[in-house]
């Protein structure tokens, strides 16, 4: 057995008020949104870079984990410390730190709300694209963590695609500064897109300056009901190719239709698809672009479109898309929540596959989502009580990753890997690319504290870990 590693060092650097041991603590910074559970042996609570770099620093002359964590509202258990040792939440560091709406930019902390972002950003008509459905409590660390998406990525990109820098420290407490406040840049490796998703397991994100973009002039909101998937997916690539970008396109399958018909009036009987497309442009829409649009909108197999003008009616169109997620419950106590990914033009045989797969394996497959970028929502609804029923849902959700796989796309568009989704990693990346990777985790991290049993199928064993007595 390890031996126990003397906390006393925590104490006097943070002081008991923010390195806490009781078990009401760690029991609440134990899980996450995946529903999985480890206890910690400490929380700690950093308010300053410095913090950080003594904490990593002493947990790794000590060789004790470290799992960074927000909120804890990801999905994969990627801030469930299942080696026990030491939680380190970024939560109490909530200053914007900068703010300059000239070079359309925001330096933040980590524990800074995405939607305290959007907050801040608004006051000068700009934005932060990327947009988590968690947002109000959804952190910057967290977002930058998973490379966190949402709806508007169709345009604007994930978060990798909008963090122009970041301060953070490495695995053996070293602070290090990665990218600059400019678009453009070609100086050396790209440190900052390599630790966007990288899920705490290089290093611990302290500060991040973040790519503003200005608000549209004009948006429109279309709602479309179709009488199949393959007119809505029709209609979805005749839109994405077409000289106006949609900011957004979100897809349901039938059964999710049926599930929000009593919270959502108006929605046509037989429907077996619906869109949800919103259209940005930074001036007014002229009548041939509207006619375009909606003449893309309008392929065979259209059963109903209506269109929002104004901020309030459009609130009521996404109405479909927010009740969504609440009404699942009713259909099972158990729920796998998977983010895959395929080309828009293999949305199609994705959808089919889907429903033979819910058939074969009798398990209840909802799906819904992110159709712009071909990143779907997939959720298989099952009873946890019932073991047979657990288990045909774990076989089919096997069976949705070959699937993926055949359609060559991606098992995660926006939720990451964590635990829930490391043992299929081999199934896409060769040993050649997981060789490399586990190199580049060595060189941040070369006592393997930071985060470990996430993201890379490594042994599940961790003798170089130390508890905390």
């Amino acid at each position: 057995m390890n031996r126990g590693v003397d906390r006393s060092v925590l104490h006097q650097l943070l002081g008991p008020e923010r390195c806490r041991e009781d078990p009401a603590t760690c029991l609440a910074y134990g899980y996450d949104n995946s529903r999985r559970t480890s206890q910690p042996e400490v929380v700690v609570f950093p308010e300053t870079i410095e913090e950080i770099c003594c904490i990593i620093e002493w947990a790794a002359r000590n060789r004790v984990a470290v799992v960074p964590r927000g909120f804890g509202s990801n999905t994969t258990g990627a801030s469930v410390p299942v080696t026990g040792g030491l939680v380190m939440s970024t939560e109490r560091m909530t200053r914007i730190l900068d703010f300059e709406p000239r070079d359309r930019l925001i330096v933040a902390q980590a524990g800074v709300t995405n939607e305290a972002i959007q907050k801040t950003a608004t006051r000068e008509r700009l934005f932060w694209p990327p947009d988590p459905s968690s947002a109000s409590y959804s952190t910057v660390g967290g977002n930058i963590g998973t490379n966190a998406g949402g709806p508007h990525a169709v345009r604007y990109g994930t978060t990798r695609d909008n963090v122009l820098g970041l301060v953070a420290v490495d695995g053996q407490g070293h602070v290090f500064r990665t990218g600059v406040k400019t678009t453009k840049s070609a100086i050396g490796y790209d440190l900052t897109r390599l630790i966007v998703g990288s899920e705490g397991t290089l290093a611990i994100v302290a500060e991040a300056t973040l790519k503003l973009v200005p608000r549209p002039a004009e948006r429109l909101t279309y709602r479309t009901l179709y009488t199949s998937p393959e007119a809505a997916t029709g209609s979805l690539i005749e839109l994405l190719n077409q000289p106006i970008p949609p900011s957004a396109i979100e897809f349901m399958d039938q059964i999710a239709i049926d599930l929000i018909r009593d919270r959502v009036p108006g929605l046509p009987k037989g429907a077996q698809a619906l869109l949800l497309t919103e259209i940005e442009s930074d001036r007014p829409l002229e009548t041939a672009d509207r006619a375009r649009l909606e003449g893309c909108l309008s392929q065979s197999g259209l059963l109903d479109l209506d269109v929002a003008e104004s901020p309030e009616a459009a609130t009521l169109l996404w109405m479909a898309r927010k009740s969504l997620s609440p009404a699942l419950r009713h259909l099972g106590s158990g729920k796998i929540n998977e983010d895959i990914v395929v080309p828009t033009s293999r949305l199609p045989e994705l959808l089919r596959g889907l429903a033979r797969l819910g058939a074969e394996h009798e398990t209840t497959i909802v799906t819904f989502g992110h159709a712009g970028n071909g990143n779907l929502h997939v959720n298989l609804i099952f009873d946890e009580q019932e073991a047979a029923a657990t288990l045909r849902a774990n076989q089919a959700l096997e069976s949705v990753f070959r699937l993926v796989l055949q359609l060559e796309g991606t098992l995660s568009g926006e939720h990451g890997i964590g635990l829930s989704k490391r043992p299929f990693m081999p199934w896409q990346v060769d040993e050649s690319s997981l060789f490399l990777m586990r190199g580049i985790k060595k060189v941040f991290d070369p006592t393997g504290i930071l985060n470990p049993g996430k993201l890379l199928p490594d042994p599940p064993d961790f003798p170089h870990l130390n508890p905390v007595k």
